[in-house]
């Protein structure tokens, strides 16, 4: 018989397992760092408020870890699978005071290794890693704000979004969420005190500092972002777009409606009923998802499948409130098989293709390359490397293996004053271009040369 204690500890074992298989597989199998973790300890070399592509918060999470583990690959992804624990455990406590029965709450975390945005996708940690459990957390808080009323409760969820809205500017989407489930609930008289308003103006203050760096680097962030979308599109791609968006949605989630399907007596449409918990859900679950297609409707963008990572975390939770009656708990045989299945499969995906496809990223030598620029660097030059100049990837992987840490500049243009007079540079970039400018040691690594400035 599987009690309440016996499931608890079945939880914590699956978060345990999965992060084991997520934190060893790819430490085993890649040679090198994804491309978004080493685009983020790139722009952590050098941290500022905000970067040409995304907010901070993603740099400074991977240079915390680089100041504990320095260059160790695990560490990176071990940081990795613990935002994701961490959402997976706040969903989990969300759904224990939504469920007086153990098993819907761990149902709903169970269901998610049927999204392979929580398991496949986690080893490469990038923005949209680390906002799951801000979203998390600004979810969960939501709840207990609108449950307990307590200023402290208002005063997190306003440092949590700020926080999340630092991860990525899609997080937004979620905030936009919140803040109608708030209006509504004040609305109906739920909302007894005017503590609610409190999180906005906490949330302001976190993202203010970014708020400036925006401003004054001519808000090229969301000058990316927009671009990324392809921009604003003919008329046919307001229907285009957002029909493929919807239909690679579906297909993403087969494996999470097959496990429902196993888990539920007969899974069909029914009558919702529209309690204050499936208006919670509504609010903070399906409405930023209604909110991304709308965007792809009204500006005809086309968005990117892996936008959506954090978006589905609470999904396993809404199908267990709408289907909590409908479970036969007598009879989970055919739904842990199904979840094994699927638990299994994804790493043994990520295992095969890590091991027999060598065109990818990870399969990049970043960590010889970088000693043989050390060797060339030593030998001509007697201070050390300080800064690296050229793209996030090629520069990046420098600024990541190199023992000294250079810090990883894009472009000096007019930064070039604030080098020191002892810093040795290092141009990564074209070879055709470099060798034909550079005023110190050029040397070539194809595709790539290396363009190295020091002391003699």
């Amino acid at each position: 018989m599987i009690t309440k204690k016996n499931t608890a500890n079945l939880f914590y074992s699956f978060l345990l397992v999965h992060l084991l298989l997520w934190t060893l597989i790819p430490a085993i199998t890649n040679k090198n760092l994804p491309l978004d973790t080493i685009e983020a300890l790139a722009w952590g070399s050098n941290l500022d408020w905000g970067f040409n592509k995304h907010p901070p918060f993603s740099a400074f999470a991977v240079e915390v870890f680089y100041s504990f583990f320095g260059n160790q690959d695990w560490a990176y992804y071990l940081l990795s699978q613990i935002f994701v624990l961490t959402a997976f455990i706040l969903v989990f406590k969300l759904a224990r005071d939504f469920f007086t029965n153990i098993h819907l709450a761990f149902f709903s975390v169970l269901l998610l290794e049927g999204i392979f945005f929580f398991n496949f996708t986690t080893p490469e940690f990038n923005v949209n890693v680390s906002q799951m459990p801000f979203w998390a957390l600004s979810i969960f808080f939501t709840w207990r704000c609108i449950k307990y009323d307590k200023l402290i409760d208002y005063i997190l969820l306003g440092i949590f979004i700020g926080i999340g809205i630092l991860t990525k500017y899609l997080f937004l989407y979620l905030v936009l969420g919140i803040k109608l489930f708030f209006i509504y609930n004040f609305y109906k008289k739920k909302i007894k005190s005017y503590n609610f308003l409190i999180s906005g103006p906490v949330a302001l203050l976190i993202i203010f500092p970014h708020l400036i760096w925006l401003v004054q680097n001519d808000f090229i962030t969301l000058t990316y972002g927009f671009q990324r979308t392809g921009g604003i599109g003919d008329y046919l791609d307001h229907l285009l777009f957002p029909s493929f968006f919807i239909l690679k949605q579906f297909i993403i989630l087969t494996p999470f409606l097959i496990m429902v399907f196993f888990l539920v007596e007969k899974l069909k449409f029914k009558k919702i009923k529209f309690n204050e918990k499936m208006v919670f859900l509504i609010f903070t679950c399906l409405f930023p998802i209604f909110l991304m297609i709308l965007t792809s409707i009204i500006i005809g963008a086309k968005l990117r499948t892996m936008w959506m990572t954090p978006f589905y975390l609470f999904l396993g939770l809404l199908f267990m409130e709408i289907y909590k009656d409908k479970i036969n708990l007598k009879n989970l045989k055919k739904f842990y098989i199904c979840f094994l299945f699927f638990f299994l499969l994804s790493p043994m995906l990520y295992l095969t293709v890590s091991l027999y496809d060598d065109t990818k990223r990870t399969d990049y030598e970043g960590k010889e390359i970088a000693r043989l620029v050390q060797n060339k660097w030593d030998e001509n030059f007697r201070n050390k490397i300080k800064v690296v100049v050229g793209d996030e990837w090629y520069a990046g992987n420098l600024s990541y293996h190199l023992s000294s840490r250079p810090k990883w500049i894009i472009d000096l243009k007019e930064k070039k004053e604030d080098l020191k007079s002892d810093e040795g540079v290092i141009y990564a970039g074209n070879p055709k271009v470099l060798k034909r400018i550079c005023p110190g040691v050029y040397g070539t690594i194809r595709p790539v040369g290396y363009c190295m400035i020091g002391i003699r």
